[in-house]
C-alpha cells in the first residue's frame, strides 16, 4: 500500500517488463462523511437565442404547408378518373380516360345526335378550349358521375338530342365491347352446332351481368337469341319469360312505332321488335 490509499500489485505481461497496477481500496467512512460535505457542483444551463421573429412564422407554417400539398395531392388524384374505358350507364357512349387526365367523351342521343368533348382533367374539372363550357368529374370506385354547371355553354359540343351527362362505369371483362362480340360469335357457333345448352350458357351471363352497360337495343337482340336457343332446346316458357319485357311494344303496329320514335331511332328498333313479335308466336 502507498501513501495514497492505493495498493500496489505487480504481473509479469511481458519479459523483461514490470506492469504496476493501482487498486483502490475502500474508503474510511469519514472520508465519506467528508465527501457528502462538500456542496454539488454548480450546473450551468445553455438558454438557447430566441429565433427571428420571421423564422419562426415560416417554421410554425411548415407542417401546414406540407399538410395542405398532401391534400391537393390526394385530391387531384382522387378527382382525376383512372385510365381507361367507361361507359355510360344504359350505353350509348363512352368516356376515355389517358394518363395525364387526357379525356375524350363521345355520346350518341336521340335521332342520331351525339356529342364530343376532350381535353386535360385537372382537379377534377376539365374546360373546353375556346369555350365557357366546363365539366366536371367525380369519380367514385369503378363510377365517375360527369356533370356541368355550365350546360348552355357545353351544348356547342352536342347535338339537339344528345347529352353527355350521367354516370360512366368501367365494364367488367366480360362486358367490354370485344368481349360481348366474342360471346356473341361463340353463341352462333353453338347455336349452329345444334348445341343449345353450350348456346345458352355462353350468352346468359352477358345478358345478366352487363345489363348496365348495354342499350336498350342491344339487350333486346340478346333475348332473342337466348329465347331462340332456349326453344329449340324444348323451352318454350323459358322462351316466352325472356322476351317477356318486349312483349308490350313487339304488339304495336309499325306504324304506331314509327310515330313512337325518332326517324332514326325507329329504324333502329323496328327490326329487333319484329324478330320478337315472330318468336314470341314460335315460343306460344
Amino acid at each position: 500500500m502507498n501513501g495514497q490509499g492505493f495498493m500496489e500489485e505487480q504481473c509479469n505481461c511481458a519479459p523483461h517488463q514490470t506492469v504496476t497496477r493501482q487498486t483502490a481500496l475502500p474508503r474510511p467512512l469519514a472520508f465519506i462523511d467528508t465527501l457528502a460535505a462538500i456542496p454539488a457542483p454548480t450546473i450551468y444551463t445553455a438558454i438557447p437565442k430566441p429565433l427571428p421573429m420571421k423564422l419562426a412564422v415560416h417554421l410554425l407554417r411548415l407542417p401546414s404547408l406540407v399538410l395542405a400539398c398532401h391534400i391537393g395531392i390526394a385530391s387531384a388524384q382522387q378527382t382525376t378518373p383512372a385510365p381507361g374505358t367507361y361507359v355510360r350507364k344504359g350505353g350509348g357512349g363512352d368516356l376515355v380516360v389517358q394518363a395525364g387526365g387526357k379525356f375524350h367523351i363521345q355520346t350518341v342521343g336521340a335521332n342520331g345526335h351525339t356529342c364530343e368533348l376532350e381535353g386535360t382533367i385537372t382537379n377534377g374539372r376539365a374546360r373546353m378550349a375556346n369555350s365557357a363550357c366546363a365539366v366536371d368529374f367525380t369519380p367514385a370506385g369503378q363510377r365517375v358521375g360527369i356533370d356541368t354547371a355550365t350546360a348552355d355553354a357545353c351544348r356547342d359540343f352536342c347535338g339537339m338530342r344528345a347529352w353527355f351527362g350521367g354516370d360512366y362505369l368501367r365494364p367488367t371483362p366480360g362486358c367490354t365491347d370485344k368481349a360481348i362480340a366474342a360471346s356473341r360469335r361463340n353463341f352462333k357457333r353453338a347455336y349452329d352446332a345444334k348445341d343449345y345448352r353450350l348456346a345458352l350458357t355462353t350468352l346468359a351471363p352477358v345478358l345478366q351481368d352487363c345489363d348496365e352497360v348495354l342499350t336498350g337495343v342491344a339487350k333486346g337482340w340478346l333475348r332473342n337469341d337466348l329465347a331462340l336457343a332456349q326453344l329449340r332446346s324444348g323451352d318454350a316458357a323459358a322462351c316466352r319469360q325472356t322476351l317477356a319485357p318486349l312483349a308490350e311494344e313487339a304488339g304495336r303496329t309499325d306504324q304506331e312505332l314509327r310515330e313512337a320514335y325518332p326517324p332514326t331511332d325507329a329504324d333502329v328498333v323496328l327490326p329487333m321488335l319484329k324478330a320478337a313479335r315472330t318468336n314470341l308466336r314460335l315460343c306460344s
